[in-house]
């Protein structure tokens, strides 16, 4: 699709220069540059689509021996803060070895106990029944062999009798019936663990309807795939209060992350319905119109996350468009720091919160920038890597310490690094590089979000990046590829509902399935606590529900990093 569009713009520039040269030569001449200079816009445009399609997306920085080493004097201070340094990770290395040591053991490869069994008495073979010797044996006992087997999902009708009473003596009081259950739709036709295992396929496991009706299908049970669209559409309307108390989760603050993706939305005949006191439905109206007016069939809109730092909950938010209305919908009152990209949407909305809100930049987006553009200078570059390469190694000793430890440490050591890197920047050894290569574009990236980048040295708690909350963009892109598009802006709205209940409980190592099915169990009981229904909080009460698995792995990557960059730094020394 990229090269297409670059093969267009190559045809439109060269079909420009044939059709619209003038008979003055010095016109002609201005225009002949002019358009040289947009095919090689063009040509450097499409060599950056090529690279980026092809090039492995691991940006990982290895110091290169040939580069010269950064000196960073010999004071008395310095060198015990290098000797510091590399006694901690020495030290680091060792306790790793000795843990690792400690806990080696044959892996156990016994089946899980709590699994139910049954049991196979293989026949006795004819040539083993009699002995040559002793005549005919008998069987004294079994060699057992444990093998798993996997049965298809079943599915069930749970049929309920509802008491109906009458008087025996006195037909006149006529039939008296029992209160019928409240059902996830009318008729309660379908339980509460099938609107779960619709969400959590979609959202979780990214799999569209129309092959969810052929999973069901293979089951025993053949539904309409309106049929399922109709049960999640009950399920997102009846988590829409839960949901509205996560929103207020998130915007209590006090920090933020957001990011957003496209996603296609298909434009219908009609517009939604106007509400006076929704500015997002007038704004949907307007785009949607305008994309009508053009005759298109459908619009790029945005998914939007907003993923809080201090509490365990991924809020997700679905705008028609990229216009900064909806983080500033989302953001009315809040007060506190938002960790986003370098969008100008974000400034005009810092810019309208009277002070509220301090806006915080990504260091690994700069740090992007700069290694991008390493082989346009590679000796600037690799000055600026290592110094981003300390950075994050300060970052990685304090992970596990309190906000207050980890501001004093970053105050210490991040601080110095970071005024080293404007210092430089600012700096004659710089001077040769020109604003427009890509080095240049870097370094005016650097300079102009210097001050949202240094946010994070005044306060603990924030990030030095905005990684974790730009990874939950995956679970929409993955998604996307299956299920293509979205049918309508109300379709948008559900999904991120959806969306924020299925990753808030895969944020918190939750078995997915199992949580869905009790909120909806429990909302559609009347529960209005919807405090205990958070996925952190309801996790205290169902242990059995955690997926500790999920934590063991992420104990032992943060452990092998750890080991990396220490011995990286030993090596450095």
């Amino acid at each position: 699709m990229a090269l297409a569009l670059f093969e267009k713009g190559f045809y439109d520039a060269r079909m420009t220069m044939k059709l619209r040269l003038p008979n003055d030569l010095t016109a002609c001449h201005a225009i002949m540059r002019d358009q040289a200079a947009q095919i090689a816009r063009l040509e450097k445009e499409r060599d950056a689509a090529l690279q980026f399609a092809f090039r492995k997306k691991l940006e990982r920085y290895t110091t290169d021996p040939k580069q010269f080493v950064l000196d960073f004097g010999n004071t008395p201070e310095i060198i015990d803060a290098a000797e510091g340094i590399a006694d901690a990770a020495l030290e680091t290395i060792q306790s790793y070895e000795r843990r690792k040591q400690a806990e080696k053991k044959p892996r156990n490869e016994q089946l899980p106990a709590h699994l139910p069994r049954y049991e196979v008495k293989l026949p006795v073979p004819a040539h083993l029944k009699t002995c040559p010797t002793h005549g005919e044996r008998k069987i004294f006992g079994f060699d057992w062999l444990e093998t798993l087997e996997i049965v298809p999902p079943k599915i069930v009708v749970r049929r309920t009798g509802i008491p109906k009473l009458t008087c025996p003596t006195a037909p006149e009081c006529g039939v008296v019936e029992a209160d019928r259950p409240v059902g996830l739709v009318e008729g309660n036709r379908y339980d509460t663990s099938v609107a779960a295992e619709i969400i959590v396929a979609k959202h979780g496991y990214h799999l569209p309807i129309y092959r969810q009706q052929d999973f069901f299908a293979s089951c025993g049970w053949t539904p309409a795939r309106s049929t399922l669209l109709n049960v999640q559409m009950a399920a997102a309307k009846l988590i829409r209060p839960f949901i509205a108390h996560l929103r207020e989760v998130v915007r209590a603050g006090p920090i933020i992350g957001t990011d957003d993706t496209t996603v296609t939305l298909i434009v219908k005949d009609s517009p939604p319905p106007l509400d006076d006191d929704d500015p997002k439905t007038r704004r949907a109206r307007e785009v949607i119109a305008a994309a009508q007016a053009e005759d298109r069939g459908s619009i790029t809109a945005r998914m939007w996350v907003y993923r809080s730092i201090t509490d365990p909950i991924n809020l997700f938010d679905f705008t028609v468009s990229r216009h900064r209305d909806g983080p500033e919908l989302f953001l009315e009152g809040f007060s506190g720091s938002l960790m986003a990209d370098c969008y100008s949407g974000y400034e005009a909305v810092r810019t309208r919160s009277d002070g509220r809100i301090i806006r915080a930049a990504c260091a690994a987006h700069a740090r992007r920038k700069v290694f991008e553009a390493e082989a346009n200078h590679p000796v600037h570059a690799h000055v600026l890597l290592e110094w981003f390469q300390d950075l994050y190694d300060i970052e990685a000793r304090a992970h596990d310490f309190t906000p207050e430890a980890r501001r004093e440490i970053r105050q210490l050591e991040s601080k110095p690094i970071w005024e080293q890197m404007r210092a430089y920047l600012a700096s004659d050894a710089v001077a040769n590089v020109m604003p427009k290569e890509p080095f240049g574009e870097a370094i005016r990236t650097i300079n102009n979000q210097f001050e949202h980048l240094i946010v994070h040295l005044d306060d603990g708690l924030m990030p030095i990046d905005n990684n974790l909350t730009e990874q939950l963009m995956k679970q929409v892109a993955l998604g996307r590829k299956n299920w293509m598009f979205i049918g309508s802006v109300a379709a948008g709205y559900r999904a991120a509902d959806l969306f924020t209940l299925v990753s808030s409980a895969l944020r918190c190592d939750l078995d997915v399935f199992i949580y869905v099915k009790d909120v909806l169990d429990k909302l559609l009981a009347g529960c209005s606590d919807y405090h205990s229904l958070r996925p952190d909080v309801w996790k205290e009460s169902h242990p059995e529900a955690v997926r500790m698995y999920r934590q063991d792995e992420r104990r032992h990557r943060a452990e092998a990093k750890s080991i990396k960059r220490a011995k990286r730094r030993l090596g450095r020394k």
